[in-house]
């Protein structure tokens, strides 16, 4: 399990960072063949284990790539939920440190129950403040949401 889960980690920070990588799972214009030899070089090159790179080889045969993204998500749930873990989405103004990190998910998991995973994003947008997505549930309070707040408010009554 802990192979796969790195593997799926190396899979998803390669489709996010290779435009050339999204491309060639979702083009019809690539032959099966193309695709095939293409994903065996790419899961030789990543070292992925071996049912991940044959299930990855039959997706291509069976023109089925482009649901990679889907997949990998839906096992790191599996996984997750293995390990008694929740997948936390963790949206701030600035790169969270090690301890606000740390600090933030004991507070989730005080609150929800289960060991709760981390998954940090930096948009500047949010201007202070945090967004956690946990599940269904989810959690702003960023200075950003609040002035939105604020203005609809003000527009209210006046």
């Amino acid at each position: 399990m802990a192979a796969l889960e790195a593997n799926l980690d190396d899979i998803s920070d390669a489709l996010d960072a290779s435009a050339d990588l999204r491309a060639l799972i979702a083009s019809p214009v690539l032959s099966r063949e193309a695709q095939g030899k293409a994903i065996a070089a790419i899961a030789r090159k990543m070292k992925l284990i071996p049912e991940l790179a044959n299930g990855l080889a039959l997706m291509a045969a069976k023109r089925r790539l482009f649901v990679l993204p889907q997949l990998v998500a839906r096992l790191r749930d599996m996984i997750a939920e293995d390990k008694g873990e929740v997948r936390a989405e963790v949206t701030s103004a600035k790169a969270l440190s090690k301890a606000q990190a740390d600090k933030l998910a004991k507070a989730l998991k005080a609150r929800i129950g289960r060991d709760v995973k981390l998954k940090a994003t930096v948009d500047d947008s949010l201007i202070g403040g945090l967004v956690v997505k946990v599940g269904s549930k989810m959690i702003d309070t960023s200075i950003r949401s609040r002035l939105d707040s604020l203005q609809n408010a003000m527009k209210e009554v006046g």
